[in-house]
C-alpha cells in the first residue's frame, strides 16, 4: 500500500512540476474560461433581464469546456515524446499511474475554477459562492477528472483524439452535469443540502462508481 501511495504521488508531483514550467495546460484552460465567461457575459447583457438566471449553466459550461481543453493534453505530451510508453511499462500497478494523473487533472481544474469563480461575481452582478456550492463543485469535478483521466488515456492513441474526447465524454457526464446545473440552481433558490439530496446522493454515487470503474479498467484502457 504505501508503495502504491508512493506511485501516485510520484505521477501527480511529476505533472505538477511539468506544469509549473511550462504552463501550457493551466495557460489554455484559463485563457479559454475568461474569454468564454466574456462571450456569454455579452451575449446575455442585452437580451435577458436578470442574467443571475443563468449563472449556473454557465458555470457548468466553462467548468466543462475548459476542463475538456486540460483533459486532452494529460496525455498527450507523454505520448509525442514517448514518455508514455516508459511510464506505462514501469513495474507498477497502472490504476496508481491513474490516480496519479486524476488528481493532477482534478487540481488543474480546481485552480481553473478558483479563477473563473469571482470572475462569474463581476461579471453577473449575483453573490452565489458559498460552502455548499464548493462541495457540490468538487464532486461534480472529482467525477469530471475521473471519467475524463480515462477517455484522455483512451483518446490519446487515436488520430482524431481531440475530437474524439468530447464526443465521448460529455455523453457520460451528462447526469453529473445535469446534477451539477440543478443543484447549483437549488442553491441560489435558497434551497439547502437537505433539500437537495437527491442530486447530491446522485453526483456522490456517480463519483464512486466511476473511480471503481476506472481502477478496473485503466489497465486495459491504455493497451495499444
Amino acid at each position: 500500500m504505501k508503495r502504491y501511495l508512493q506511485v501516485i504521488w510520484a505521477v501527480l508531483w511529476k505533472d505538477i512540476r511539468i506544469e509549473t514550467r511550462t504552463k501550457d495546460m493551466f495557460t489554455s484552460m484559463a485563457v479559454f474560461a475568461v474569454l468564454a465567461l466574456l462571450i456569454f457575459n455579452f451575449a446575455f447583457e442585452l437580451r435577458i433581464p436578470n442574467k443571475a438566471t443563468v449563472v449556473p449553466g454557465i458555470l457548468w459550461v466553462t467548468v466543462a469546456f475548459a476542463g475538456v481543453l486540460g483533459l486532452g493534453r494529460a496525455f498527450i505530451n507523454e505520448k509525442d515524446k514517448g514518455s508514455l510508453s516508459g511510464l506505462l511499462l514501469a513495474p507498477v500497478d497502472r490504476s496508481a499511474i491513474y490516480f496519479g494523473k486524476m488528481l493532477a487533472n482534478l487540481i488543474f481544474i480546481l485552480v481553473v475554477e478558483a479563477l473563473i469563480l469571482p470572475l462569474i461575481t463581476i461579471f453577473f452582478n449575483v453573490q452565489f459562492i458559498s460552502l455548499p456550492l464548493l462541495l457540490i463543485l468538487l464532486l461534480g469535478t472529482i467525477g469530471f477528472a475521473a471519467v475524463g483521466t480515462v477517455f484522455s488515456a483512451l483518446a490519446v492513441n487515436t488520430r482524431a483524439r481531440e475530437v474524439l474526447l468530447p464526443v465521448l465524454l460529455f455523453p457520460v457526464l451528462l447526469p453529473l452535469l445535469v446534477a451539477g446545473i440543478r443543484s447549483t440552481i437549488g442553491l441560489m433558490e435558497g434551497d439547502t443540502l437537505a433539500d437537495l439530496n437527491n442530486w447530491f446522493r446522485l453526483m456522490v454515487f456517480f463519483d464512486v462508481l466511476f473511480l471503481v470503474v476506472a481502477y478496473l479498467t485503466f489497465d486495459y484502457v491504455v493497451e495499444e
